[in-house]
């Protein structure tokens, strides 16, 4: 049954097209449709739902909605709306409610209009045309409700605006289906923002019933029942836990642990008396009804000619300019009634109460579940940022507790030692001394030391925890938010997809005709052609769809430009390496003692400011670039258009944010030659080469800044910044457009004018993706950088508020959308800490230091020490073997003539037979290095997956209370069967008594067994057949 009442509303919006579609020709003066018994029929039908009253008071308008009752549309009661109240904004609380203060507002439509082409000019044309009133011009004799300002009658009849008519013939069009569909609207053009008018949708209490059913919402019934509580010794701690953080828990109510859970089932309109209907008006809230709403406008159509269009099309098309639902009210103020917005702006949206908790409940309840998943993963996060926070720190404690201990950088610091390092770049550099490179070898040993394994391994753990522990997370949420047993359908085209889809079957059907008028037909022929064409109907679009050969141009180009952009990514880095060359041989041109012994430092710091520049430009230029990519694609739904968006968007600032941190973690240094044969880029720029206490500290440095750097920039200049330049730019326009009244202005507006001119919301990918970016930072290098978790996590605490903040006074109110999980974002999480695995064991292997000082203190150590380390490390040069032009134009820089020089490698001496030679050294410690990849990442996988098993997916508790819940439902339906039952057993006994009632008072005629004849078999005995 309701299948069949599901169908019947598209087969009668069906018929009504060519109807529709005819009286739009007239309109436009394409030809009328002959006025025939079928055109007829239909204007008496609109004629019927769309009444009002006489010309002479047409002050007061009446709309009576009668829907039909065959699909499942119950008529409502016909309502009165009087626009002459005394004062009607504080009756209709400034916009929340329609004008007679008595039914709310639950969504917004929003259009441009231009006052001069009003709807006199349609009025006009439609009057001087002889067809039937067909449904377009029906409802312009008969506008929406509320403050119109239609043309007086005196005034001259303006130009005609083809464009703008036709954008109003679609508004009419479609707010009459909307009417239809059960909605109520009402008009407001007079309002403080020029040239903008305002449609109201309020959805009537049958209507909400009948999506509440046709969505399958669960809604709360009668039923209660007790949540199992913790005993004993858990008990116990609980309630010492909830003493201790009472100070931190947001001010909200419901926010403390339940005893008690109402039993939640899914809407069904036959099974009213299940559900707590005693506050008809609460029952539904605002985000509630709001996607009620916008159910109905995403598949409400409005047809122009074959093609079928929704909001999103209307949207895209500018025939609407924007579609929202309204906040609450006001969040901050004197005299400002309380809502659920201030209550989040007060406990959750400023930055005063950055220490407490959450409302996840309330946020989930004002914005939706999709919403509150998102900000319920960001609380999960955060709080496991703290154990790693203070283990990061107890690891940078160790190294700077260790450094004085330290055999190598104390042997580097060592003048004594007098080790003569070789030049760093060809003519302009000399010779220098290991002992100025110091305090960057005493600084690598804050993270180049044995607890950094350690840490490598805790934080692998940690991830595969977080993971863990958030979806038990989820579950617990779903459980509370009644999402158990809820199941995502298919989501409705996207305007762009329809488009695309209306093109192509207008090319097949145009060269379809083509076909026809080249080949002649019999009559056969002509008689089947007028049967399909029948049974096609006007929706061509409805049997074409996109296949790969019409997106194999799209996919091409997506992958052409994918790799330009990656390449032009490494370019970038390319050209940071050449900046650093250069600007190296540069600096030791110079002077100054000072600027030559800190040449490394500033080329660093410099080279990581211009990538941190790059990257925060490019990240703005690659997310464009990644929707335009996901745009000529043309996915079918919006969820198919996020999951491709998401992907291309990550990938590319994937490899825009960690391509210079690869490079310095994994090929600085790999790939430098040796003195005399050195590897040379474009034949000109020579390899730079590590410090002689390794690449890590450089790597740290690198880490340090991009990270820091983009989360100040990106938070403090564009999710503060620019917002805040916005509004401030829409306040002078404003200002600029009614100077002398603004302030009375600005008082006055209603709430959807207020909310109009706030931004709007483009969805949760950019907060999903730095958040994404942020984590790979923590997890992948964190072998390099131990204090990344703790500046995450001021991060974040601050990135909390400023997010809840910018959803509560600076968005529009989203759609609320129901969902799970957190989608591709968690397969995303995932990859990252399996990669993150991979990329530690490389950065311990062959970034640092640690295990060629394994190998020597077990394999080359003569004392069981690490004196002689250095030494081991370094290989010998005579400076006769220089190429021709290489050699240091001041070989005497250091006072003194220097015959061999030192350079960081394991090769033969020149005095060995095969001098210059790769040692049997290097091939210890590679096998050493490789043995440790393998064994670390093996072992850490292991621990990893051990974890995901040993920590169940659904806790315990919320398994039992589900199950109990599934019992709960079971036991209600069977009592109300059996009460069913009951009552018809009792009507049955009663019924035979009144039969058997003539035969006790002695009437033979009454009675067919006083005749002989034995009762039929088929006779009711005890209410059973």
């Amino acid at each position: 049954m309701e299948d069949t009442a599901m169908e019947e509303p598209a087969m009668e919006e069906t018929a009504l097209d060519p109807l529709l579609a005819e009286a739009a020709g007239a309109v436009d003066g394409e030809g009328a449709p002959p006025g025939g018994p079928r055109a007829q029929a239909a204007t008496m039908r609109v004629n019927e739902k769309y009444s009002t009253l006489p010309a002479e008071d047409r002050s007061v308008h009446i709309i009576n909605i009668c829907a039909i009752e065959d699909i499942g549309y119950l008529p409502s009661e016909g309502t009165l709306l009087n626009s002459l109240s005394v004062d009607p904004d504080a009756k209709c609380r400034y916009g929340l409610y329609f004008r007679d203060g008595r039914r709310k507002v639950d969504y917004i439509l929003v259009y441009h209009h231009k006052r001069p082409s009003g709807s006199r000019t349609l009025a006009r044309r439609v009057q001087h045309s002889d067809t039937p009133f067909g449904a377009r011009s029906l409802k312009q004799d008969h506008p929406l409700p509320g403050k119109g300002t239609p043309l007086d009658a005196g005034s001259a009849e303006p130009p005609v605006d083809y464009h703008e008519d036709d954008k109003r013939f679609r508004r009419e069009e479609y707010e009459g289906n909307l009417l239809e569909a059960g909605l109520e609207l009402e008009r407001d053009e007079d309002t403080k923002i020029h040239g903008v008018g305002f449609v109201k949708i309020h959805a009537p209490w049958n209507v909400l019933c009948r999506e509440a059913e046709f969505l399958k919402l669960k809604m709360p019934t009668k039923k209660m029942y007790h949540i199992n509580e913790t005993r004993g010794l858990l008990k116990k701690i609980s309630s010492v836990l909830q003493k201790i953080t009472d100070p931190i828990q947001p001010k909200v109510a419901d926010h403390r642990p339940q005893t008690m859970k109402i039993l939640s089932y899914p809407f069904s309109r036959e099974k009213q008396h299940l559900f707590d209907l005693s506050d008809k008006d609460s029952f539904f809230d605002s985000k509630t009804r709001s996607t009620i709403v916008y159910e109905i406008l995403k598949r409400t159509t409005c047809t122009k000619a074959k093609y079928s269009m929704g909001i999103t099309s209307l949207l895209a098309n500018g025939v609407y300019a924007a579609a929202y639902p309204l906040h609450d009210g006001d969040y901050e103020g004197e005299n400002v009634e309380f809502n659920d917005r201030k209550l989040l702006y007060e406990e959750w949206a400023r930055y005063g109460v950055f220490y407490k908790y959450q409302p996840i409940d309330l946020v989930r309840k004002y914005f939706g579940e999709k919403i509150g998943l998102y900000f319920a993963w960001l609380g999960v996060y955060t709080q496991m940022l703290i154990p790693a926070s203070i283990v990061g720190i107890i690891v940078f404690l160790y190294g700077c507790a260790t450094m004085d201990e330290n055999i190598p950088s104390m042997e580097m610091c060592d003048q004594r030692y007098n080790i003569t390092m070789c030049p760093l770049c060809d003519k302009t550099c000399s010779y220098w001394k290991m002992s100025s490179a110091c305090a960057t070898a005493r600084a690598s040993h804050l993270f180049d030391n044995p607890a950094t394994v350690f840490f490598s391994v805790f934080m692998a753990l940690w991830a595969a925890t977080f993971m863990e522990h958030w979806k038990r997370k989820q579950m617990r949420l779903n459980y509370h938010w009644d999402l158990t047993g809820f199941e995502e359908e298919e989501d409705h085209p996207r305007a762009e997809y329809e488009a695309r889809v209306l093109e192509k079957s207008l090319k097949k059907e145009s060269k379809n005709k083509e076909k026809r008028r080249h080949i002649p037909e019999d009559s056969t022929n002509k008689w089947k052609q007028r049967v399909k064409t029948a049974m096609a109907g006007v929706k061509l679009t409805d049997k074409v769809k996109l296949t790969w050969r019409d997106r194999f141009p799209a996919y091409l180009t997506n992958m052409v430009s994918i790799i330009f952009m990656i390449a032009v990514t490494f370019a970038i880095v390319l050209g940071v390496i050449i900046y650093r060359i250069s600007m190296a041989a540069a600096l030791a041109m110079n002077s100054s003692p000072s600027v030559r012994s800190n040449i490394r430092v500033t080329v660093t710091a410099t080279a990581v400011i211009i990538n941190l520049v790059v990257i925060i430009l490019l990240d703005e230029v690659y997310g464009c670039i990644a929707r335009w990519l996901t745009k000529i694609e043309v996915p079918k739904t919006e969820k198919s258009f996020e999951e491709r968006l998401i992907f291309k968007a990550f990938l590319l600032k994937f490899v825009n944010s960690y391509t210079p941190i690869f490079y310095v973690a994994f090929f600085k240094g790999r790939f430098v030659g040796r003195p005399g044969d050195y590897v040379y880029i474009f034949h000109s720029f020579r390899m730079e080469e590590c410090a002689p206490g390794g690449c890590l500290m450089e790597l740290c440095i690198q880490l340090s800044i991009i990270m820091l750097g983009k989360q100040l920039i990106q938070n403090n200049l564009f999710e503060i910044g620019i917002p805040k330049m916005k509004k401030f730019i829409r306040y002078l326009r404003l200002k600029q457009q009614s100077p002398a009244h603004h302030e009375e202005s600005v008082k006055r507006r209603q709430r959807y004018e207020v909310d109009y001119n706030l931004e709007p919301f483009a969805g949760l990918t950019p907060e999903y993706m730095e958040m994404i970016i942020q984590f790979g930072f923590v997890t992948l290098f964190v072998a390099s950088f131990p204090l990344a978790p703790l500046f995450a996590l001021l991060n974040n605490i601050i990135e909390i508020r400023l997010d809840a903040k910018k959803f509560v006074t600076e968005l529009r109110r989203p759609v609320a959308v129901r969902a799970k999980d957190i989608g591709i974002w968690y397969n995303i999480l995932r990859g990252i800490g399996k990669l993150a695995v991979i990329i530690n064991a490389f950065v311990i292997s062959f970034t640092s230091d640690f295990i060629p000082r394994l190998v020597y203190l077990y394999m080359y150590s003569k004392d069981g020490t690490m004196h002689g380390f250095v030494n081991h490390t370094l290989s010998s040069f005579n400076v006769s073997d220089f190429q021709n032009g290489t050699a240091p134009n001041d070989p005497l820089d250091l006072g003194y003539e220097v015959r061999i020089c030192r350079y960081k490698d394991y090769r033969e001496p020149p005095w060995s037979e095969n001098k210059y030679d790769i040692s049997k050294d290097f091939w210890a410690v590679l096998a050493a290095r490789l043995a440790f990849v393998i064994v670390f990442q093996n072992l850490v996988m292991f621990m990893s997956d051990f974890v995901d098993w040993v920590i169940p997916d659904i806790p315990k508790d919320i398994s039992q209370q589900i199950h109990k819940e599934k019992v709960l439902m079971v036991e209600l339906f069977m009592r109300e069967e059996q009460d069913k039952q009951q009552l018809l057993d009792t009507w049955m006994e009663k019924e035979r008594q009144k039969d058997e009632a003539p035969c006790n008072h002695h009437n033979p005629k009454a009675c067919p067994d006083s005749l002989g004849s034995p009762a039929p078999s088929h006779a009711y005995h005890g209410g059973v057949l």
